[in-house]
């Protein structure tokens, strides 16, 4: 099990993601879009006065029981030995053991 307050802070980060995402996109446009160098220098520094948690970048995905960090399957977002544990128990639909 993972500290609560990592898990807390990736909360805080997934939050800051979201509520920043729409500034974020619109001053990398205008960076896209500007025509001289000092004009995307001014752009560029807009988005550094952001909070560094507000970038996509920084989020890690975490297991959704126990809240590790590696490991992770994004198709069911779960780490392997959760996953593991519940296919075989059946709890997965579609996942079975391979034998080859």
């Amino acid at each position: 099990m993972a500290n609560k307050a990592m898990i807390q802070r990736e909360l805080k980060r997934q939050k800051l993601v979201m509520k920043f995402a729409k500034k974020r996109a619109i001053l990398k446009e205008q960076i896209e879009k500007a025509s001289s160098l000092k004009e995307k220098l001014a752009f560029h520094r807009k988005l550094q006065q952001l909070p560094r948690n507000s970038s996509p970048v920084r989020l890690h995905n975490r297991c959704l029981v126990t809240g590790r960090p590696k490991g992770y399957f994004r198709d069911f977002g779960l780490s392997r030995h959760v996953l593991r544990e519940m296919a075989h128990e059946g709890l997965l639909p579609g996942v079975r053991k391979a034998s080859w």
